[in-house]
């Protein structure tokens, strides 16, 4: 499947100034919004690094015709599939209308997503619109190629079978990380709701078509008998009592020996307690 894109703007400079600043590839990134890189190797050859809608593209494409202040026609050689041809039409001896006819073939889902909803065409359109601004404000090109590719061989509008070479190529696409995140959240709810839905649909078709089924009770869990107890007897000790300790009453002794009382001390000397020694 191809995408055919025409979009057209008028310029208020003299044909040979928009022609001529459209000769600069290099500068393409300061007006196309979705081309990063453009660099030009010989007269003929360009190498291009775009991102639109997230989606990154590489490819190498061909200069097949360049007549100056009228066309300029190219084909993709390798990478992502494309053609098509600007135009430089005077309007007046200091105004330009200028037509853009691209074709190209969208890969991959995030492409053909993108390519349903516009989303080239509208770069297109909008890639244009800052090119008429950034000449008309300059009021002069950054610089020109006057030479010509192949003149007169009449190579009209190339499309897409003019870039056969190039299909089948990736182009060393890459998704950027945002668009891979976002299309991955869009995908899994998208499939959350189907799910959901689906799952939704078919209990209520069932709750309709069945008659309620009475719930099975859970069982109780075996009881298990409470084990018996054992005492364990601990020993008793006997721990031996010290004797109690004897008390004799203190008897008095008579002692007829000369000189002593009767407490057995002799005259003149205190009284000695029992225990304790003489002072």
């Amino acid at each position: 499947m191809t995408t055919k894109v025409e979009e057209s703007i008028q310029v208020d400079v003299p044909v040979r100034t928009a022609y001529d600043q459209w000769t600069q590839f290099e500068d393409f990134p300061h007006f196309m919004g979705g081309v990063k890189e453009v660099s030009q190797h010989g007269d003929q050859r360009l190498h291009w690094v775009a991102e639109i809608a997230g989606v990154k593209r590489e490819w190498d494409a061909a200069i097949l015709e360049q007549v100056p202040d009228q066309k300029i026609a190219w084909a993709a050689t390798g990478g992502a599939t494309n053609a098509g041809a600007v135009r430089f039409e005077p309007a007046g001896p200091a105004a330009t209308i200028v037509h853009l006819t691209l074709e190209y073939e969208p890969e991959g889902v995030v492409e053909q997503a993108g390519d349903k909803l516009g989303v080239v065409g509208r770069q297109v359109k909008s890639d244009l619109k800052k090119f008429k601004d950034l000449i008309e404000d300059e009021g002069y090109a950054s610089g020109a190629w006057r030479g010509s590719v192949r003149p007169g061989m009449g190579a009209g509008t190339p499309g897409v079978e003019d870039a056969a070479s190039s299909r089948g190529d990736s182009g060393k696409a890459g998704v950027s990380a945002k668009t891979v995140a976002a299309g991955a959240a869009a995908v899994a709810a998208a499939g959350a709701a189907l799910a959901a839905s689906k799952s939704g649909s078919d209990n209520e078709s069932q709750s309709q078509s069945q008659p309620a089924q009475p719930r099975e009770v859970p069982s109780s869990p075996p009881v298990v008998p409470a084990q018996p107890v054992t005492a364990v007897e601990q020993p008793v000790t006997d721990v031996e009592q010290p004797p109690a300790v004897e008390v004799r009453d203190e008897v008095l002794v008579e002692d007829d020996t000369p000189g002593r009382t009767a407490n057995g001390r002799d005259d003149g000397e205190e009284p000695m307690v029992r225990g304790g020694s003489p002072r």
